[in-house]
């Protein structure tokens, strides 16, 4: 779940590759699980812990990229009176996953799947996260279920959290949910998944939330080098993405009402970050008069068009302070919302790929079921926030390597051109430093010269494109 998603193709042994493989080693990503890791994994998708409920009458059916295994999620949506119902079903991993075994030991270690260009390193053992805890068609697995009611507009009615037993019908893809919704062929869920993605989207205009449609970016090998190209999201990914913000804003209020939780929090972005992605704007030639704000401006760009999906990646980062905020016994926290949701949010429906979502769908059960939240969970919690941010910091290297390695291998054959850029942003400490923003291809680099002219537009020659040592520099022209 990269902010800025990125995919490679070749051959393993290509150059690029070879350096995303350096990457994996300098990080020290693990390459494989401890044999006493897969022996626990083994026993536990042969044996796990299966609730009494049975919901496997409901024809849930999940949505993700065509290659992806690892499926946390399952919907199911019907009309519910002049509303919706909305029945979200999450893959129960603390259904094989035993508290202070290996498996919770590597699960803490890992923190979060970790997301490269041409592989990814998981969170579990392939035989649970791809295999006995997927929630893959024609499979009866124990799930934690949402059922969601909404009115008419989208608001939510009614929320009911409980364990049950699951069996998805259909593995979708984004592709294909849009053919059907096009054509006009799709069955009265993908409908609704339509109808209600799009209620959702308008509360939260309305209530001046942000979605980033982050276009992903595909790097292709050819004869003397490689080409970027950008693949813009598709409605159905906004569509499902609200399924899941909406359950997420429903786990934050659950465990507000219940006095203890951990919320995903993100403070307002600072003027300095906002003024840097001005100038980026500047150097994209993107229109972004004063009186705009920066989440109208976010919905009126188009991913398809190059200068926005440049800038949509840009605007990534004012999603960096976003934090876990673990609160106990109504001692609530100073900031309770995250900034880009603008309301209470948690993260709840990723349990397979990121380590907090097992626990706070535990404080959710418990709430839901009026219980109180288990002991193991309650242990766990005072560490968590500061282990999702060591797996952050993590995953932002990996990220922010990828992309520098990536970058480097798009330019390496053409050192000494000119290219048309705009400085961004100045080193503090050393003024002949700075970042370009080049217009064409959408890369950021550093530049070394004198007086360079902040937020002004710069012609630059570069000097430096070495995939290796993930460098890119240019100078002045």
């Amino acid at each position: 779940m990269p902010r800025r998603p990125i995919r490679v193709t070749g051959a393993p042994q290509a150059p690029l590759r070879a350096a995303l493989a350096a990457l994996r080693a300098e990080l020290g990503v693990p390459a494989g699980f401890p044999p006493e890791v897969l022996a626990e994994a083994e026993r536990a998708a042969r044996d796990p812990a299966l609730p009494v409920e049975d919901a496997t009458d409901i024809p849930f059916a999940t949505v993700d990229p065509p290659t992806s295994t690892d499926l946390d999620q399952a919907f199911h949506l019907s009309r519910q009176g002049t509303g919706y119902r909305v029945r979200y079903a999450i893959a129960d991993v603390a259904a094989f996953v035993v508290p202070g075994g290996a498996l919770d030991a590597e699960a803490h270690r890992r923190v979060m799947t970790l997301y490269f260009p041409d592989a990814r390193t998981p969170l579990h053992p392939p035989v649970l996260g791809e295999g006995a805890a997927s929630l893959l068609p024609g499979h009866t697995r124990p799930a934690a279920l949402w059922t969601i009611d909404l009115d008419a507009d989208g608001d939510p009615l009614a929320v009911d959290l409980r364990r049950a037993l699951v069996r998805s019908r259909a593995r979708l893809d984004y592709a294909g949910v849009q053919r059907e919704l096009d054509s006009g062929t799709a069955e009265e869920p993908l409908e609704l998944l339509r109808t209600v993605g799009r209620l959702r989207e308008a509360l939260e205009a309305d209530r001046g939330g942000i979605s980033l449609n982050v276009p992903e970016q595909e790097i292709t090998e050819h004869d003397h080098g490689y080409d970027l190209a950008y693949r813009a999201p598709l409605p159905a990914e906004g569509f499902n993405a609200q399924l899941s913000l909406l359950t997420g804003m429903a786990a934050a209020d659950l465990m507000l009402t219940c006095g203890t939780g951990v919320l995903r929090t993100l403070p307002a972005a600072p003027d300095g970050a906002v003024g840097r992605l001005r100038l980026s704007a500047k150097a994209l030639r993107v229109d972004w008069p004063h009186h705009v704000s920066y989440a109208a401006l976010v919905r009126s760009l188009d991913p398809r068009e190059p200068r926005h999906a440049a800038f949509l990646q840009e605007c990534t980062a004012l999603l960096r302070g976003a934090g876990y905020t673990v609160f106990r016994d109504f001692d609530l926290p100073e900031i309770t919302t995250h900034s880009a949701v603008a309301a209470p949010y948690t993260h709840c429906t990723a349990p397979l790929r990121r380590l907090a979502d097992r626990y706070t769908t535990e404080i959710c059960l418990a709430a839901a079921a009026g219980q109180p939240v288990p002991e193991w969970v309650l242990a766990a919690l005072d560490a968590l926030p500061g282990e999702m941010a060591g797996g952050g910091r993590r995953a932002a290297q990996v990220e922010r390597g990828s992309i520098d390695i990536v970058e480097a291998a798009l330019l390496e054959n053409r050192v000494g051109e000119i290219f048309d850029a705009c400085v961004i942003d100045l080193a503090d400490d050393r003024p002949t430093t700075g970042t370009v923003h080049l217009e064409s291809p959408a890369i950021v680099g550093r530049v070394d010269g004198d007086a360079l002219p902040l937020g002004e537009r710069l012609r630059v020659r570069l000097t430096e494109a070495d995939p290796a040592r993930a460098k890119v520099r240019f100078v002045p022209a």
